[in-house]
């Protein structure tokens, strides 16, 4: 993974692995994820593996962020200041809960 991705990919590991340290690191589909038992719950896409002008966090249908009849479970990241690594963090803590 190429730069700026990789260090966004590390800090979203790191913010991962401090919300949720039960989730073991893994790759998925070629990604980074993260998995309680042999159940994705998160993912990093980084922009540069698809040419796209993004990257994304996403949640698969294991994570426990039912809200209504409709929720998202993908996110842009372009930056990732003290406000996003804290949303990171909360959605992690939730999608486990």
């Amino acid at each position: 993974m190429k730069e700026p991705d990789r260090s966004m990919a590390m800090r979203v590991h790191n913010i991962v692995k401090a919300s949720a340290p039960e989730l073991s690191p893994r790759t998925w589909y070629g990604m980074p994820a993260y998995a309680k038992g042999d159940k994705i719950i998160c993912f990093f896409q980084n922009a540069g593996k698809f040419k796209a002008r993004y990257s994304t966090l996403g949640f698969s249908d294991k994570a426990n962020l039912d809200d209504g009849k409709m929720w998202p479970v993908g996110f842009a990241l372009i930056e990732l200041t003290k406000a996003e690594e804290a949303k990171i963090a909360a959605l992690v803590k939730k999608a486990i809960d």
